[in-house]
């Protein structure tokens, strides 16, 4: 059996989980990376043998709509899958429920579904350098469990198994949308790699709020530093949430 990444990290805190939870299933790895606004989804063959670790980051308690909409373009085949959606140790609320209907749309048989920690990626000082070796421990746990599971009896899970709600809670716009200050050089790297293509090379000052879904993958990708969002915002976000994200949340494996 050979491990099979879907992933949509912008920032790499998804993929970082990501990574820690194949590995440890000591199998051969291959990748599709979600955030590709280029590629052709339809056209990737899942092959049933492979084991599919889907993993996605909770934006407002939802899985983030581009991953869903390029996700629903695989064809799942009936391969074996495990959903793993990544927080900032606020909430995940429906994100995890989301991509588990999701991941059982696309015709995977979904065995496991994790909920991990990872570095917030606008607010970096909740769940600040995580996953960190506590969380490697607990996931490289999880996959062991899994591994059992898949060497053993199978048998798919209900939904009731899995925290969140239907219909989902209503999914939120794009709040902070970073813009470009004096550093920028216009090397066009922020537009080339855009996940939502919402910065246009003709104005790489500002980005599209209507495209834009704050992933901050500009932000990080940014040679420069030049990409930023507005300080006052994300300072009266991070007040409103340091009740929610004061406590340490601990990673949480369904199966």
């Amino acid at each position: 059996m050979k491990a099979l990444q879907i992933i949509f990290s912008p920032t790499g805190g998804t993929e970082l989980a990501a990574d820690i939870i194949t590995k440890e299933l000591g199998m051969p790895v291959r990748k599709i990376d979600l955030t590709d606004a280029k590629a052709d989804y339809s056209v990737q063959n899942i092959e049933k043998d492979e084991l599919a670790v889907i993993a996605a980051p909770s934006y407002g308690g939802r899985v983030p709509a581009l991953a869903v909409q390029r996700l629903s373009k695989l064809h799942g085949n009936g391969a074996l899958c495990v959903v793993v959606c990544v927080y900032g140790n606020r909430a995940y609320e429906d994100t995890l429920i989301e991509l588990y209907d999701a991941a059982k749309e696309c015709g995977f048989k979904v065995i496991a579904a994790i909920a991990a920690i990872a570095e917030h990626s606008i607010m970096h000082q909740y769940a600040a350098g995580r996953p960190d070796s506590r969380d490697k421990s607990q996931l490289q746990g999880f996959s062991k469990k899994i591994s059992e599971k898949i060497n053993g009896s199978l048998s798919e899970l209900s939904a009731a198994q899995i925290p969140g709600e239907h219909p989902y809670k209503k999914a939120g716009g794009a709040g902070l949308v970073p813009r470009a200050d004096s550093a920028c050089t216009g090397c066009g790297l922020c537009a080339e790699k855009c996940p939502a293509q919402a910065i246009h090379k003709e104005n790489l000052k500002t980005a599209d709020s209507k495209k834009c879904i704050s992933c901050m993958r500009c932000v990080v990708r940014c040679p420069h530093s030049a990409r930023k969002v507005n300080g006052a915002l994300v300072s009266a976000a991070a007040l409103a949430m340091k009740k929610a994200c004061s406590i340490r949340k601990e990673n949480e494996l369904y199966i």
